[in-house]
C-alpha cells in the first residue's frame, strides 16, 4: 500500500483505496452506495465531503491498495 499524502490527483483512476483505520476498500468500480458515490466514480473525483462509509475517516486516512484485481 502507497499513501498518497492527500494528493488525490497522483491516484490512477482504477485504483482501490483502502482505509487505514479500519481497512474498509474503496473500489470506484463499485462506488458508495451509502454515500450516494455512483459505480465508476474514480477515489480523486470522490466529494471533499466524502468520509470512509465504516468508521467516518477523512479521505486523507486512504492508502493505495496495490493488489491485483481478479
Amino acid at each position: 500500500m502507497t499513501d498518497f499524502f492527500g494528493d488525490a490527483g497522483t491516484i490512477d483512476p482504477g485504483m482501490r483505496m483502502e482505509c487505514n483505520v479500519c481497512w474498509y476498500v474503496y473500489d470506484p468500480a463499485e462506488g458508495d452506495v451509502e454515500g450516494q458515490i455512483p459505480a465508476g466514480t474514480p477515489f480523486a473525483q470522490l466529494p471533499p465531503h466524502w468520509v470512509c462509509p465504516n468508521c467516518s475517516a477523512p479521505k486523507e486516512s486512504f492508502l493505495v491498495l496495490e493488489e491485483k484485481r481478479q
